[in-house]
């Protein structure tokens, strides 16, 4: 017993620093992780009067929004990823579009209408490249019951289940204004970089 007394009184600034560094590591961690789930809230996203007045009107209007059962998907469930290391990238991606509302790319309806096939075309990329993972989140091949669905669903989800197809191969404009009727009409590359 004596022997500890004497280990604390010769490492108790040691000890003192380490336990105060522990706590404020904790504190900082708590921080951070309320931070990082107030930017996926509702409020949050909607919080620029460039998504209050376009993409937020076409979402309250969809099955995601108000729905049978009562679950709603809100922004952040389709466009942050829920595992830690992809969600950090995403909110480092997303600093572009500070960028962009800073410099009024998107600012306006017209503009935003503007730009909004080049934005949708990146994120159907990403859900490409991701095998739709967001989709996945709450929807999942295994949990459908496709007898119970209409005969074109049927037919579209047992394909995609035996070719490995991905949600937003067929579902694109799901949320939002059905810009992906545009590809036809507008094969263009995408000029608006916002990453």
């Amino acid at each position: 017993m004596a022997s500890l007394r004497v280990l604390f009184r010769e490492n108790r600034i040691l000890i003192i620093a380490s336990t105060t560094f522990f706590f404020i590591g904790i504190a900082f961690w708590g921080a951070f992780n309320t931070v990082l789930d107030a930017t996926n809230s509702l409020y949050f996203c909607v919080s620029c009067h460039e998504m209050e007045s376009t993409v937020f009107q076409e979402y309250k209007t969809t099955v995601h929004y108000n729905n049978r059962s009562g679950v709603r998907a809100i922004c952040s469930d389709c466009h942050v990823p829920h595992p830690w290391i992809y969600k950090m990238k995403r909110k480092i991606e997303a600093s572009a579009e500070i960028y962009h509302k800073i410099v009024g790319t998107v600012d306006t309806v017209e503009k935003f209408d503007a730009h909004r096939l080049e934005m949708a075309k990146r994120v159907w990329d990403v859900m490409k490249s991701t095998d739709s993972r967001e989709c996945r989140n709450c929807h999942s091949f295994e949990a459908m019951l496709p007898e119970a669905q209409k005969p074109r669903a049927n037919g579209q989800h047992t394909s995609a289940m035996k070719d490995g197809g991905t949600c937003i191969d067929c579902h694109k404009g799901i949320a939002h204004k059905p810009v992906h009727k545009q590809l036809e009409a507008n094969p263009a590359p995408a000029t608006f970089d916002i990453q």
